[in-house]
């Protein structure tokens, strides 16, 4: 008799929280490992969990007016050079092409790490009065920095991201801009991910190289560590002067426009991961699910099964829900255990007993409720369901979030609460850099964040004991 095919196992995340998200990126069909050191293939399965926060930010994003571009993906090393802090900023990331097929290239070009070069280089000839402004644009695209240690969707050699980029007549208009992206990053992490998130500015050591501020919206993973989800950049008028974009003002003089650049990448889908996922694998929130719903026949050999679960997949699918039925020859627990490790937010079970008494069963991923319904009632209650699934999933990691955050009024406390319970440690701060490096070398965090939400813990600095009006976040992050 063959041996019955079961799901792999993956390994508990107490065990080994690294193995387990490393298992599960595989495992669960997202990723494989490429034949280049440090870059990876994003699967099927992964690369439709990116498509549809793709789709989703890509709608946002067009709301408030921005259109979607195309950069090149060299750029010429004079050119990444004009801007002093970004080309020194990047420098041991960036990738070089030296050989135009058999012939050694005149300049070295670049592998984009980020693309503000391209757009002054594009703006400083397309741009000539104030009435073109403010350019909104963003691209979906693919960057290469080469990272010396690198996990799946976490830190990789190429990642694929959006980029923003912006010009505006003045900085106000600029600064609103970095401040509605940031925002808008917020709400897809909090209501489409499910992921609450803080809201804040890093600090100067921290911040994008060029930047004039830099703001971040920081989550909270199952295990107490920190992730950067996405940030925003103000640049002022430094790239336009550097890369002498000018237009002509109002007042028919030449003038130099307002920047700004934001970006998230597939770095999210790492988030979800670590934010929701547990020991039987992915718990994907319904929004990004590539299927949302698994429909499967129990006792499928019996009279009228698959038929009858052929028809409640149909009436999903006309509903607008992503739905598939499995009507493999695998067993009823293979299936079920598959389906858990690809996160499906909600099984819909039907069998014999089911149909004679009109009914089916529900199964919530995030937490194996199981609710039993009409099948009248089908569609109602399975969007009733999935809205449940997302609900539980952001409350739980709320949860997390906040029951982890902890003040300190002093390097030794901070690093002691951080060794014994992680999770973000908050203090009031100077605001001077000797202060956040004595952080990093006594107590191993680095600055989270300016939180926008502040707080009054005290009225000296925990690394210093100096006078502090801000306070700060702290943590270990990916």
């Amino acid at each position: 008799m063959a041996k019955e095919k079961k799901v792999e196992q993956i390994t508990d995340m107490e065990v080994d929280f690294a193995q387990w998200y490393t298992d599960i990126c595989r495992k669960a069909e997202l990723v494989e490992y490429a034949s280049v050191k440090g870059f990876t293939i994003l699967r099927p399965y992964g690369y439709a969990i990116w498509e549809n926060m793709q789709q989703i930010m890509d709608a946002e994003f067009k709301k408030t007016g921005h259109e979607n571009v195309a950069m090149p993906v060299l750029i010429p090393e004079s050119l990444l050079k004009k801007e002093g802090e970004l080309v020194n900023g990047f420098a041991p990331e960036v990738a070089w092409v030296t050989m135009g097929g058999s012939e050694e290239l005149e300049e070295r070009l670049a592998f984009r790490p980020t693309s503000e070069t391209m757009f002054c280089d594009h703006w400083s000839r397309v741009l000539h009065s104030y009435r073109e402004l403010p350019m909104l644009y963003n691209q979906w695209c693919s960057v290469i920095r080469w990272e010396k240690t690198t996990r799946p969707f976490l830190r990789s050699r190429e990642f694929w991201w959006q980029e923003g980029h912006t010009l505006h007549e003045t900085a106000e208009e600029a600064k609103a801009e970095t401040e509605q992206q940031l925002n808008c990053y917020a709400d897809f992490f909090e209501k489409v991910l499910a992921i609450p998130v803080v809201r804040g500015r890093k600090t100067d050591k921290e911040k994008f190289a060029g930047a004039e501020a830099t703001y971040t919206v920081e989550c909270m993973m199952k295990d107490r560590k920190a992730l950067q989800g996405a940030t925003s950049h103000y640049f002022g008028d430094k790239f336009s002067r550097a890369y002498d974009v000018t237009f002509t003002g109002r007042d028919n003089k030449l003038q130099y426009p307002f920047q700004t650049s934001w970006g998230s990448t597939t770095r999210m889908i790492g988030a979800v991961i670590m934010a929701h996922g547990d020991n039987n694998g992915l718990v994907l929130p319904p929004a990004i699910a590539p299927v949302q719903v698994i429909v499967l026949p129990v006792a499928q050999h019996k009279e009228g099964v698959l038929e009858a679960a052929g028809a409640l997949r149909d009436r999903l699918k006309a509903a607008g829900i992503r739905v598939k039925m499995d009507d493999s020859d695998n067993s009823m627990g293979w299936k079920c255990a598959q389906y858990e490790m690809k996160g499906v937010p909600l099984r819909v079970e039907i069998g014999p007993r089911d149909l004679e008494a009109g009914q089916c069963v529900l199964v919530r991923r995030n937490d194996g409720e199981k609710t039993v319904v009409a099948l009248d009632a089908l569609e109602e209650a399975v969007k009733e369901q999935l809205a449940s699934v997302q609900q539980g999933l952001y409350e739980k990691a709320k949860k997390n979030l906040e029951e982890h955050i902890y003040p300190a009024f002093s390097i030794e406390e901070a690093k002691q609460l951080q060794e014994e319970r992680g999770g973000f440690i908050k203090t009031m701060w100077c605001g001077d850099v000797s202060c956040e490096m004595a952080m990093k070398e006594k107590a191993g965090m680095s600055s989270r964040c300016i939180p926008l939400a502040q707080e009054h813990l005290s009225d000296v600095c925990a690394c210093c004991g100096k006078p502090a009006e801000k306070m700060i976040f702290w943590g270990i992050a990916y």
